[in-house]
Parts: structure tokens; C-alpha cells; sequence
């Protein structure tokens, strides 16, 4: 979807809301928010709806207020607060309704607002509660979390359990490496997604993402992948030698 169809869509959705009654105002997150360089083909419509007291329900409830700009062609309520949907022409949107008083429990991102009431707050799109920026662990912790996480999975997959030990290998421990990467190669001028560290990962850490099709081997290749990763570990990292054999004597 060309990206300023996009907009005119979110614009629309603002026009609509204009004109429904009980909407405050429409916030646009994202790549539709503060982040417009992002933009492109591949974006969702991802926005927050804020309405007066009492109106979240009908807001929800009925869907008028989408389905007049476009036919929709799915929806479903993944959360108490709002839906994903799909539009019949291809646009993609995640969303949530809030009442003015919710929002200033929820955390996110600061946005952008597309659409507001003449009396809506002019702070709306900036949270009042931050989200928690998870803290930078240590190598140490890091180091040790992904090399056990190894040896537990390949004791897994030793079982046959081979769905456990790919969660361990190439879930939990490769989620290690990730958050090790900011030790190996600086992150580079891409804006970072506080809530998924995976998000733009090959843009901010090029070199490293290079290796990561050898962690991610598939559900029959545990042992290829569990040994590419230790092998990781040792180049960059002084691994517990202890460990690092007990991992390649499963592996064997």
C-alpha cells in the first residue's frame, strides 16, 4: 500500500471521528506518528482513539465509524481496548479506544495527532506515564543466560522435545544475543523500538545480523544452530569453558 494512501486513510479516520460524536481525538503511532520517515509500503495504521467518558463502549461496539470510509474485510478484538482489522482494499490497522481519563495510565511511545477537538488537551500524544525502558544488563548476565539456555534446550532436544529446545535455542538464547549485540557493534542512527528489541535489528546492528541465519536453523537443526551460536559466544566473548563443553558434549 503506497504510504500516502495510508495517510489519506488516517486522515479520513479523523474526519469520520470528527463527525461521529464522543471523539476527542485521533493519535497516530509509529510509522504513522512521530516517526514519519519510517513510512512505507509494508506499514500498518497503528492509532490510539480518545473519547469523552462514557462513549469507549459504542466506539468498540460498533464500527460504523471505519466501515464508512471502506468495507472491512476482517476484524477481531485482540484486546479489551480495541481491534486489528483489515480493510478491503488492503490497509492493515492496529487500534485501540481509550476514555481521556485510561490514557493517562497507559504507556507508549509519543505520537502525533492527526485529529483533535478544539478542547482536547494539546499533550494528548505524549504520554503522562513513560514506559519502562527495560535497563542494559550486564555481559555477564547476558553471556550466562544464553549459554545455559543451550544447554537446557540441547537436553531438550536430547528428550526429543524438539519444539522446548528451539524455544530455548533459538528463542531465548538468540534474544541474548541480541541484547549482547550493543557490546559487539553500536547500534546505528535507527530508531529503536522500546517494546520489541527484534524491530529493525539488521538495520541497527548490520554486522552482527549477518550471523543470524546460522542461530535460526529451524526446528529440525537445534544442534547446527545451538553450536553456531556457542561459536558466536567464543569469538566475541570469554565464555565459561566449563559450560561451553557440556553444551558440545550434548551436541554430539
Amino acid at each position: 500500500m503506497k504510504p500516502e494512501s495510508l495517510l489519506k486513510r488516517l486522515d479520513e479516520i479523523g474526519q469520520s471521528l470528527a463527525q461521529s460524536g464522543g471523539a476527542l481525538a485521533l493519535i497516530g503511532l509509529g510509522s504513522v506518528g512521530e516517526e514519519l520517515h519510517r513510512l512505507d509500503e509494508y506499514s500498518d495504521l497503528d492509532f490510539f482513539v480518545i473519547v469523552e467518558a462514557g462513549y469507549k463502549r459504542r466506539y468498540i461496539e460498533n464500527l460504523e465509524w471505519l466501515s464508512r470510509l471502506a468495507p472491512i474485510a476482517y476484524h477481531f478484538l485482540n484486546s479489551p481496548d480495541g481491534y486489528k482489522l483489515l480493510f478491503a482494499d488492503g490497509i492493515f490497522c492496529e487500534f485501540a479506544v481509550f476514555e481521556l481519563e485510561e490514557l493517562q495510565g497507559i504507556p507508549f511511545a509519543p505520537g502525533r495527532i492527526v485529529w483533535k477537538r478544539d478542547d482536547a488537551p494539546e499533550t494528548l500524544h505524549h504520554p503522562a506515564k513513560e514506559p519502562i525502558r527495560a535497563e542494559r544488563r550486564t555481559k555477564e548476565f547476558l553471556i550466562g543466560e544464553a549459554i545455559t539456555n543451550l544447554y537446557v534446550g540441547m537436553g531438550r532436544d536430547k528428550r526429543g522435545e524438539r519444539l522446548s529446545a528451539m524455544r530455548f535455542i533459538q528463542g531465548y538464547a538468540v534474544d541474548r544475543l541480541l541484547e549482547l549485540s550493543e557490546y559487539i557493534e553500536p547500534g546505528q542512527e535507527v530508531t529503536r523500538d522500546i517494546f520489541a528489541n527484534e524491530r529493525r535489528f539488521e538495520a541497527r546492528h548490520p554486522s552482527v545480523a549477518r550471523d543470524m541465519s546460522s542461530w535460526l536453523q529451524g526446528y529440525v537443526r537445534n544442534r547446527e544452530s545451538a553450536l553456531a551460536i556457542l561459536s558466536f559466544l567464543e569469538r566475541h566473548f570469554e565464555v565459561n569453558a566449563a559450560m561451553a563443553e557440556a553444551v558440545r558434549k550434548l551436541c554430539g
